[in-house]
């Protein structure tokens, strides 16, 4: 019986994992509906984890079951791209000051992933895009868990489907983002090693400012 209930779980999980990270993060598919079947046979499990898996993404926000229709992933609407920055830039500038005040910046693993972002070949594709901003969000989940504190870094973490979409998204709107990102990163880094955190504050604003922008004004 427990083995049962486990290999249940391990199916609902392994399909929750690979809808969030293989097909909600990909802005092609929002405004769509989701075919269990096909998914299931995708992912190599059944349709029942996958269906399972998808009552958590609807607790999560990011889809919508339409009676008789399906599983629909609805588009970023542009009052959602406006909430979810501000909503980064208040846990961002809160870690931003704790780490400061406690002098636990994680400047290694921040610059770490700052250079693989910088050394990604200039690709276009959408694959290539999604690594570059896979990296954006793990640059910025760096200084949230350096913070210190669990509830944040878990509600930071849930962002991270629609903070793939929308960076993503952005990337594909303007030309020359990449290394615009990279160097407005740089510039929150900097700030924080040298425990400056009202220009920390500010190269965080700047940066969620621009991304939010480039998304609401196209």
């Amino acid at each position: 019986m427990r083995k049962s209930s486990g290999t249940a779980a391990s199916g609902r999980e392994k399909a929750y994992a690979y809808l969030r990270e293989n097909i909600l993060t990909n802005p092609e598919m929002q405004g769509r509906f989701l075919n269990e079947q096909e998914l299931a046979a995708e992912i190599g499990v059944s349709r029942t984890p996958v269906r399972e898996a998808l009552l958590l993404l609807v607790s999560d926000g990011l889809v919508e079951l339409i009676p008789q229709r399906g599983a629909y992933v609805p588009p970023v609407t542009g009052r959602e791209i406006s909430e979810l920055m501000e909503l980064r830039g208040v846990l961002e500038s809160h870690a931003a000051r704790l780490v400061i005040e406690h002098r636990s910046v994680p400047a290694g693993k921040m610059q770490e992933t700052l250079d693989q972002q910088s050394k990604l070949p200039e690709d276009q594709s959408a694959e290539a895009a999604q690594e570059f901003i896979r990296l954006d969000t793990l640059f910025h989940q760096h200084l949230i868990d350096a913070a210190g504190n669990e509830l944040i870094s878990r509600t930071y973490s849930k962002l991270h489907v629609r903070q793939i979409v929308v960076g993503v998204s952005a990337l594909f709107r303007t030309g020359g983002r990449r290394e615009q990102v990279c160097s407005e990163h740089q510039d929150i880094l900097d700030a924080l090693v040298f425990g400056d955190a009202v220009k920390a504050q500010e190269a965080i604003d700047h940066h969620l400012a621009v991304t939010r922008d480039i998304l609401l004004r196209t």
